[in-house]
């Protein structure tokens, strides 16, 4: 008797997984930091998990402080990989790439035609901090195209980037740097201009299991959920995300 309850509570754990998979109402319910340009997307791919957003480099510093984080995606690898060597996430891997605009309001009060128009008209520009991932895409994309100068017409520095598409929403500037799925989230509030293949940057998001986290065995489900399965990659496409 004792051996046959001991392989029926072997052969319950070994089934376990199997369960949350078929039952995702008893599956764990991770917390998942994520980039603020993910803040649409992932509930869509999973409505169960907790969320936190904001920019990568204040996740990143909550995590080393000690924030209850299971999964931890960023919208710039330094972040995961700055982690990874501090040993405080386990292996990152890409899962997604996104691409810059120049964003204006639907109206385009400046009137501008395309991103060069930044050299010589009279704009108010907002744009992330240096320290959050889209600042520093934006001031990479400034420096590649000779428009570094641009700069000097910033009237507000964000600490992500939903912060400047609420800004731009509200006709509080005129202009400022978004990833592409930002202004396709926007729903129409916001008209985008492109900028060239030479000043574009690599925009790739991490992504990796926080080692302090509890559930890692889920957390690594999710990760492989999100990268393998039809449904994440067609979400994340429709999104305006670049899945390969």
């Amino acid at each position: 008797m004792r051996r046959t309850a001991l392989l029926l509570g072997v052969g319950l754990i070994a089934a376990l997984p199997q369960l949350a998979q078929a039952r995702p109402d008893v599956a764990p319910r991770l917390t998942i930091y994520a980039a603020a340009s993910l803040t649409e997307v992932f509930p869509r791919i999973d409505r169960r998990s907790a969320y936190s957003f904001a920019g990568s480099n204040q996740l990143a510093l909550q995590i080393r402080q000690g924030a209850p984080a299971d999964v931890f995606a960023s919208a710039a690898p330094s972040f995961t990989q700055a982690l990874y060597r501090e040993r405080l996430v386990e292996k990152p891997r890409t899962f997604a790439s996104n691409a810059l605009v120049l964003a204006v309001p639907r109206s385009n009060p400046a009137g501008l035609r395309t991103l060069f128009d930044l050299r010589s008209r009279d704009v108010k520009l907002v744009v992330g901090t240096a320290a959050v991932p889209i600042g520093a895409y934006t001031r990479q994309v400034l420096r590649r195209l000779g428009l570094s100068d641009a700069l000097s017409k910033v009237v507000s520095e964000e600490p992500d980037v939903k912060s400047i598409v609420g800004k731009l929403a509200l006709g509080e500037a005129d202009a400022g740097f978004v990833y592409r799925t930002d202004v396709r989230a926007a729903g129409g509030r916001l008209r985008a201009f492109p900028i060239p293949a030479r000043g574009q940057p690599n925009v790739r998001y991490e992504i990796a299991v926080v080692r302090a986290s509890r559930q890692k065995a889920a957390a690594r489900a999710w990760i492989r959920a999100l990268t393998q399965t039809a449904r994440a990659r067609v979400l994340l496409r429709r999104a305006g995300f670049i899945v390969r």
